[in-house]
């Protein structure tokens, strides 16, 4: 080997040391990082000696696309289990205790106590104030529905605002890529930005990748929506500030096309935006059409009818309607026929107890036993009137044991209020009494969350085992670096001995010219 042969190989390990030992520092410094895929400097050896042909990027594509699609899956239940956890804490969470259904129980439980001694104004007035106590959990978890489908609604806007910004960010990462390509240079640090950019985009809506020539890459749903070629689709969205149960959401839009919002407990929703548009448009709804039939069987259950039976108008619960006057009968439901009795939105948020049997307000509980609560004062004395105990029988229970009876037996309701078929083929029964029914929309909700809770677990396992494949294959081992970084110091000490040989021959050389 010549001086200069000698001269060169030292010069070009020192060249390859050097590259090499900056891509492994990096690796190193980036081991904590989960959007750093690892680098590596790829040698190739000629008769001119060998070089650094080029920085290999440990890619995985097929590991990244079942990353972004389990991130969509579990982004999506993990968001619909959050809404429905937040619709049962309207209920007084794990027992339930602040839910229709108990406080009907507890109604019916004072009103057995005044039906057992219809003479004692104390078993009155306790029978008065659960139902005042049943008016106001219906009034509080309508409030608290809509106030769910608001917030579920104001976060659609800000993911809609999040996923608008990403996009844009991914153009300037992607136009990166697509530059560096063109110049030869290294796209390494803007792949490992654009593939962040698709992580984050993943959890909020499916992505599914394509790239082209030039390392270019086009973005679409899982519905193949466009939602980036070239430049970044719009995502549009219009809020709703505050929500009454009749108000319908507005829907979110990719490049014009309507994101549909997911099914079931185990929702077939990718990504968080079709799981809050589950939570607005469909399990909060249902939750409220049947806070709504409870409702509306209340006062259906409680009305009263004059002597000749002309008159039928709210007794004991009346309501408002959406001018503020007190409402009329509401249409009793027909399984056989629900066109004709549709379920009345809202009638849970403004129901209450008659002031004409409330004491405060002047009112009095004996009308509940008497049945003279849509009486005049002074009381009509011949026929038609409303009191059904006009002789003042202080004994007389025929009014309240008819109350306490219609509570137990079964009527119709709407069956528009359950998902018939939920999960295992069962929905709320259209035709139970109003104490089954309020106990099947516990039922209901707390079935549709336990699956949603099953599903988050499976989708949180997916994810996880496709993070671990992932960072398997394309994140930094330290053992493995630090094995690669005492090659180099190896190489680097030869390139070092071969350059001092060199270095003694050329001084006796001049020695011997001296």
């Amino acid at each position: 080997m010549s001086l200069t042969s000698a001269l060169n190989t030292a010069q070009s390990i020192f060249n390859n040391t050097g590259t090499q030992s900056a891509i492994v520092s990096g690796n190193i410094a980036n081991a904590g990082n989960k959007d750093y895929v690892r680098r590596q400097a790829m040698i190739s050896t000629s008769l001119d000696g060998a070089s650094v042909v080029k920085i290999d990027r440990a890619q995985e594509d097929a590991l990244l696309r079942q990353y972004l699609a389990s991130n969509s899956q579990d982004s999506a239940q993990q968001t619909l289990l959050n809404g429905l956890e937040d619709v049962k804490s309207v209920l007084g969470g794990n027992d339930y205790e602040t839910s229709p259904s108990s406080y009907l129980a507890a109604f019916q439980q004072k009103l057995g106590a005044f039906q057992t001694s219809p003479n004692n104004a104390v078993a009155a007035q306790g029978a008065i104030s659960a139902a005042q106590d049943l008016a106001n959990s219906l009034n509080n978890a309508t409030a608290s529905v809509q106030n769910t489908r608001a917030a579920a609604d104001k976060s659609i806007a800000t993911q809609v605002d999040t996923l608008n910004s990403l996009l844009s960010q991914f153009e300037t990462a992607n136009n990166a890529v697509k530059n560096a390509v063109n110049t030869n240079s290294d796209p390494s640090d803007a792949l490992d930005q654009r593939d962040k950019l698709l992580k984050q985009i993943s959890s909020i809506v499916s992505v599914n990748p394509v790239s082209r020539s030039g390392n270019d890459m086009a973005l679409y749903t899982a519905d193949g929506v466009v939602l980036f070629d070239t430049v970044p689709r719009s995502v549009q969205f219009t809020p709703t500030p505050t929500y009454q149960a009749s108000d319908k959401g507005n829907g979110v839009y990719i490049d014009g096309v309507a994101l549909a919002m997911g099914q079931g407990g185990t929702t077939s929703g990718q990504g968080s935006l079709q799981a809050l548009l589950q939570i607005r448009d469909d399990v909060a709804p249902k939750f409220q059409n049947q806070l709504d039939e409870i409702a509306k069987g209340l006062i259906n259950m409680f009305a009263e009818t004059n002597s000749d039976g002309s008159s039928t108008k709210p007794g004991l619960f009346t309501w408002t309607d959406s001018t503020g006057a007190v409402g009329g009968m509401p249409p009793i439901d027909t399984s056989t026929n629900p066109a004709t009795s549709p379920i009345i939105s809202g009638l849970a948020g403004s129901i209450k107890v008659s002031s004409a049997v409330i004491t405060s307000q002047g009112g009095d509980p004996m009308k509940l036993r008497d049945g003279s609560i849509n009486d005049p004062v002074p009381a009509p004395t011949t026929p038609p009137y409303f009191n059904t105990n006009p002789t003042g029988n202080g004994g007389y229970t025929a009014q309240l044991d008819k109350y306490y009876n219609a509570m137990s037996a079964k009527v119709d309701f709407d069956p528009g209020t359950g998902v018939v078929g939920f999960n295992t083929g069962s929905g709320i029964d259209s035709n139970v009494s109003i104490m089954d029914f309020a106990a099947n929309s516990v039922g209901w909700l707390e079935q549709y969350r336990s699956s949603a809770s099953d599903a988050s677990e499976n989708t949180s396992a997916a994810l996880s085992r496709s993070d671990q494949a992932y960072s398997n294959e394309t994140g930094v081992n330290l053992d493995e670096e630090l094995t690669l970084m005492l090659d180099i110091e190896q190489s680097y000490k030869a390139a070092t001995k071969i350059l001092n040989a060199v270095d003694e021959m050329l001084k006796s050389l001049l020695d011997i010219a001296s």
